[in-house]
């Protein structure tokens, strides 16, 4: 079946014959702004039971409804990838966010270390992001995104399965490479200012982290990010 070319991410659950009404902001999207009306479809999509084809059945300014048809995608989740990041200006921030959800991270979560300079973030903003950055690039998956941790408090507390992609900007000339390792991984890109002295050597004294460069150039942070999960998807991911 062709699928709607209008996505929408929304939390009831899906399959044949499912009745799923819209929240006013959902409403305003498809009717207000798609300008779609009743008898159109869009396809739906929760982060769970794959994508599925609806065809609005109530359209109104502060609601609406649609009816599911038929799935049209199955549901494919990303990697047992985290990103964490020190966040930076609102608008790179909302950056890395989309991007990590685009490229298949299936959790975000901002940290904060010794350099950077953001004290504060908006959880339920930059999610929004995500599924808005879910819902165009054809995703059915939506990763979270976590609220902002101290680096300190995050290490103490980290699963000592779950390997870490440490991007070290010191490496900048030495070059590295990542184990052949499988199971779950976390990928990490320190602020602006970079990692402290005190910071490096935690993180390298731990046995499960792996320092690795991005390259003879100092990155922003919004670039390490992406260059970061590029190279953990194509040696590790499901871009192989």
């Amino acid at each position: 079946m062709e699928r709607a070319k209008v996505r929408l991410f929304v939390e009831d659950p899906l399959g044949s014959g499912q009745r799923v009404n819209l929240t006013r902001d959902a409403a305003h999207y498809l009717f207000g702004v798609m300008r779609l009306k009743e008898g159109d479809a869009a396809s739906l999509f929760n982060g769970e039971d794959g994508e599925w084809r609806a065809r609005i059945v109530e359209a109104g300014k502060r609601g609406g409804a649609l009816s599911c048809e038929a799935q049209t995608a199955p549901q494919s989740n990303p990697p047992d990838l985290w990103l964490c990041f020190a966040p930076i200006k609102k608008a790179r921030t909302d950056f890395i966010v989309e991007k990590a959800a685009e490229m298949g991270a299936c959790r975000i979560i901002p940290v904060q270390t010794e350099f950077t300079n953001a004290e504060r973030i908006r959880r339920d903003r930059l999610q929004a992001h995500a599924v808005e950055a879910a819902e165009q690039c054809g995703g059915t998956f939506v990763p979270e995104v976590s609220e902002l941790q101290k680096l300190g408090d995050l290490l103490n507390a980290w699963p000592a399965e779950r390997q870490i992609m440490f991007c070290d900007e010191t490496l900048a000339e030495a070059g590295s490479a990542l184990p052949d390792a499988g199971g779950p991984w976390a990928v990490l890109i320190g602020p602006e200012g970079g990692f402290s002295e005190r910071e490096r050597d935690r993180l390298s004294k731990a046995p499960f982290t792996h320092a690795v460069s991005l390259g003879p150039r100092i990155l922003r942070a919004d670039t390490a990010a992406v260059a970061a999960l590029t190279i953990w998807q194509q040696q590790m991911g499901d871009w192989e």
